[in-house]
């Protein structure tokens, strides 16, 4: 918008004034007049006030815009909901696809030829890395040949293996 702004001695001159500062003059001038003093400068309003630069887009374009921002974000959110489904039903197939828990481990010392250290349960979370899966006869051989029994598990129990 654009005010005629007194330059001094007999001039005008043609301001663009923002929102806020124009509220502010029109305002002032229901409270001083038509014409007031303001930065030094005397300053009134046009007769007619044009919109010249009228640039602002119209309601109907903004709102277009924001269809289309609101639709880009609800095409990025359903594929990250397909996204999400995919790795959900990899996380499935891998879950059913995964081996049984063995019934018995025996855990196996550190070094390629070192014995075994202790004979587990399937699923005792005392069980080391190296841990692999066993038979029922492999880990009752692995008792009768001094392998310890882990003393939270107590494989040797539920194998009948009595100490003797």
């Amino acid at each position: 918008m654009h005010l005629l702004v007194g330059g001094g001695v007999g001039r005008r001159q043609q301001a663009d004034v923002g929102v806020g500062l124009f509220e502010q003059l029109v305002e002032a001038d229901a409270v001083h007049g038509a014409s007031w003093s303001a930065w030094g400068a005397r300053v009134r309003l046009a007769p007619i006030i044009e919109r010249v630069h009228d640039s602002s887009p119209s309601k109907l374009v903004l709102l277009r815009f924001l269809e289309r921002v609101q639709e880009r974000d609800l095409a990025r959110t359903r594929r990250w909901i397909v996204d999400e489904e995919r790795r959900e039903a990899e996380r499935r197939r891998g879950i059913e696809a995964r081996p049984p828990v063995p019934d018995w481990l025996i855990e196996q010392s550190i070094g390629h030829h070192a014995p075994p250290v202790y004979v587990h349960v399937g699923g005792c979370h005392m069980a080391g890395k190296r841990s692999k899966g066993a038979t029922r006869d492999a880990a009752s051989r692995a008792l009768a040949e001094g392998v310890d029994a882990c003393p939270r598990c107590r494989p040797d129990t539920d194998l009948g293996y009595i100490d003797g």
